[in-house]
């Protein structure tokens, strides 16, 4: 199968520092990938490397097999960008703005005039499309953004940070907006926020220290870390110490009444030796949970371990 976005031993240098170092991933299927680090990591160098905004220094970028540094224009066909501050030109028309982008990427007036319906209600924004963009809401600008990113029907969508500066309700709308349009390309959709990865994407690469630090699915970044903590509520609560004496448990401490954070030894089936005591003790557990690492400890988790 031909990958959609191949990307080998990509390296940038500014200066003498190195922005990135060795990158090296591919993508052969359709879906919502995140591609997260913090600022500074090498996340957006990539990203503009991705979309020929930015010339490597050393490595290559092939989009639907076509080298990018080699022949952009052509490759360009199958990439559609929005960047963190979105394109847009205010005094135009949502139709009027669509047809220039069109116009930009090649297309002829036919393929324009076909692909703006479909665009538009895909994007939500049809009952705009006489409107000015600079009288559109934040919201919909965005969406008008990610309207331009498709028209064409590139195979690679990035988007950057793209629900930066929404309110909650625009942030809801706009995550699914591109959940649907992963359901038959590629979308790589970059971002620091942890939780925005978590809601938004199905696959997530990791960029540290200009290395690639993980790349998996959300569902095994979010296991990365074994859990380590139990959060235990009883009728007649113990006090702490009696806790520690349970065989497995390092640590317990209260979180609000009747309710205790047991931090225990992975190597023990500490959650067994709790409710065998709390029978024997008549503490009267009421319910015990299993708690996951949280994506930001899991964050700093693999940061810390490329460091060492």
């Amino acid at each position: 199968m031909q990958s959609i976005v191949k990307v080998v031993n990509l390296s940038h240098r500014y200066s003498k520092e190195w922005a990135i170092n060795g990158i090296d991933f591919e993508i052969n299927s359709s879906g919502v990938l995140g591609l997260l680090g913090s600022n500074g990591a090498g996340k957006s160098t990539t990203m503009n490397i991705i979309c020929g905004v930015l010339k490597q220094t050393v490595g290559d970028v092939f989009i639907n097999g076509i080298n990018l540094s080699e022949n952009p224009i052509e490759a360009k066909k199958y990439l559609g960008f929005l960047p963190q501050n979105a394109p847009l030109y205010m005094e135009l028309t949502v139709d009027e703005y669509l047809r220039h982008c069109g116009r930009m990427r090649l297309m002829t007036h036919k393929e324009i005039a076909d692909a703006l319906p479909e665009v538009k209600e895909r994007c939500g924004i049809s009952h705009f499309s006489k409107r000015l963009i600079q009288n559109l809401s934040g919201g919909y600008r965005q969406r008008v953004g990610i309207a331009q990113a498709i028209l064409h029907g590139p195979q690679l969508v990035v988007l950057d940070e793209p629900t930066n500066g929404l309110d909650p309700n625009q942030i809801t709308e706009v995550r699914s907006l591109i959940k649907d349009i992963g359901m038959d390309r590629v979308v790589i959709f970059s971002s620091h926020i942890l939780s925005e990865i978590q809601a938004t994407c199905q696959y997530l690469k990791m960029i540290e220290g200009g290395k690639m630090v993980f790349a998996d699915t959300t569902e095994a970044f979010n296991n990365y870390i074994k859990p380590n903590s139990l959060v235990v509520s009883f009728r007649n609560t113990p006090a702490i110490e009696e806790l520690l004496r349970i065989q497995g448990v390092k640590k317990a401490s209260l979180l609000y009444a009747n309710t205790i954070r047991v931090f225990f030894d992975s190597s023990t089936d500490v959650a067994e030796h709790i409710v065998k005591t709390s029978v024997e003790k008549e503490w009267r557990l009421t319910e015990i949970t299993l708690e996951k690492s949280s994506l930001d400890e899991i964050f700093a988790q693999l940061s810390n371990k490329l460091k060492k």
